[in-house]
């Protein structure tokens, strides 16, 4: 049997913490070089924003590109893609949230 205030299917709920705020009108180094990577990477992009999810400490980003790259590739190469294209950065993450698009006409 789980354990009393168990999550779900009896594991506990990670919570990662950094104990850090910031305003969110400064962007954190690593959110300005993951975004710089990205700018690199696809030239093309007409929007690329990136959010330390983590509380400023690196551990996890939300990423949210527009790219004509993307146009006529499904959800899942979109997404290899930014991957690839973040694979140095990657190590030293815990997690990535990614919405890719195309530009609408």
């Amino acid at each position: 049997m789980a354990a009393a205030g168990a999550g779900l299917l009896g594991r506990r709920p990670l919570f990662l913490r950094c104990g850090t705020w910031r305003p969110f009108t400064s962007q954190t180094d690593g959110e300005a070089r993951v975004t710089r990577v990205l700018r690199e990477k696809f030239p093309r992009a007409s929007a690329i924003r990136v959010v330390d999810i983590s509380g400023g400490c690196g551990a996890m980003y939300e990423i949210h590109i527009e790219s004509e790259d993307f146009k006529e590739k499904r959800t899942v190469q979109q997404h290899q893609m930014v991957n690839q294209a973040l694979s140095e950065e990657i190590k030293g993450m815990h997690g990535l949230r990614i919405f890719t698009s195309t530009p609408k006409p």
